[in-house]
């Protein structure tokens, strides 16, 4: 049915690649692209399919990306490299005639900032070529609006308040690692808190709000409120939205190693001087960290991400909660990588595939809350992420 190309041979990458394979009825031909080539060798021997093609390409190069989607051809490209590539990657694919798909929101290298605003400067040269962006297919961003999109669809009249909550509850015995690429993950965590209210955005201090927040199946945690890039598409798409936040659980272990991390400058995005060579803190502190795609062997214990949502249905106020609980375990036994790698690469997969079946195309730049959650909440449960729903409880927030 369609031609894919994977950008990215890390802990997604590897997921979405085993992803795809497991679905040879909708990807009839398979290529993986690194700056490594090697990399993606190794994916490939994994997952045992001989036939899957690999590639170096330098995804910060359009002239590299162009070359490669010109000899390969494929109908999508699913971009799960560094959020600093997407407009690269972007670019490549409207001189090549490509589609696209991403998990993460464009961040400029020097500074850490998330907003929309340039994917969605897109939209106007996407649907002039004829060809589809969908943005953010991962798990937050991505299924969390999905999850947002089919109650609006089926529950709610108007959705008033949101709440996204994301604990992973999983040891993977190691002192300090972060669950993905650590540097866009310190980046993240250390930003102020944002979160919408009443039409407009208030900014806390980093991880200045918390409390204890409830998961199913693993009890208590406290939950940090972070700015997520979802927020920003979803209080768009859905207007009747009064406040919409973002959640997250962090240990106070890893809080205290984070705080040290700052106060000695290894959090640092800026280049230092060293020895006469120009390094970057961050950058170097990455080196030195456990790498996310190692941690799955010994990963215990599992994530749990969903929505938390009030509003009214018939002229009633009701609530609803969504959500996933996902295996490390499980996760590492079907991909080789540990759960958060498995949530991302899962529906990431999955948009591509909607898009291959003609159910998410429609030439522009959009974000995924935006097409039909019905089809993607279906493989959702098909594809090793089964959902879960609770009316009328007890929402804590």
């Amino acid at each position: 049915m369609g031609k894919v190309l994977i950008i990215g041979a890390g802990g997604v990458g590897t997921v979405v690649a085993h992803k795809v394979a497991q679905n040879p009825d909708t990807f009839t031909e398979i290529m993986i692209a690194s700056r490594t080539k090697s990399k993606c060798d190794a994916v490939v021997k994994a997952i045992g399919n001989p036939n899957i093609k690999t590639a170096q390409v330098n995804a910060d190069s359009v002239d590299e990306l162009v070359a490669l989607f010109n000899d390969f051809k494929p109908e999508i490209v699913i971009n799960v490299a560094l959020p600093y590539q997407d407009l690269t990657i972007m670019e490549a694919c409207l001189k090549s005639g490509v589609n696209y798909l991403d998990t993460a929101n464009y961040e400029p290298k020097d500074v850490a900032h998330f907003e929309y605003s340039w994917q969605w400067a897109y939209k106007k040269r996407f649907e002039d070529a004829g060809l589809t962006a969908i943005l953010g297919c991962g798990f937050d961003p991505g299924v969390s609006g999905i999850y947002t999109a089919y109650a609006a669809k089926h529950y709610f009249d108007e959705i008033h308040y949101l709440d996204i909550v994301d604990c992973n509850a999983g040891n993977h015995h190691k002192a300090f690692a972060t669950n993905f690429n650590p540097e866009i993950n310190i980046r993240e965590i250390t930003q102020n808190g944002r979160y919408y209210e009443n039409g407009q955005w208030v900014t806390t201090q980093p991880l200045e709000i918390h409390k204890d927040l409830t998961y199913p199946n693993i009890g208590p945690r406290d939950s940090y409120l972070l700015y997520h890039e979802e927020l920003e598409s979803l209080v768009k798409n859905f207007p009747t939205i009064k406040r919409a936040r973002f959640w997250m659980t962090f240990g106070q272990e890893y809080l205290t190693h984070l705080r040290v991390i700052q106060n000695i400058g290894m959090a640092r995005i800026d280049e230092v001087d060293y020895n006469g060579m120009k390094i970057v803190p961050l950058q170097f502190l990455k080196a030195v960290l456990p790498n996310p795609q190692d941690l799955g062997e010994n990963y215990e214990g599992e994530t749990s991400i969903g929505c938390r949502i009030r509003g009214l249905k018939d002229g009633k106020e009701r609530t609803y909660y969504v959500y996933n609980n996902c295996s490390h375990q499980e996760a590492y036994k079907e991909t080789g990588m540990q759960g958060v790698s498995y949530t991302t690469g899962v529906p990431a997969m999955i948009g591509a595939m909607m898009f291959l079946k003609g159910l998410w195309k429609k030439p522009g730049v959009w974000n995924v809350e935006e097409f039909n959650p019905d089809p993607f909440m279906e493989q959702l449960n098909k594809q090793g992420l089964p959902w879960h729903e609770k009316f009328d409880g007890d929402l804590e927030l």
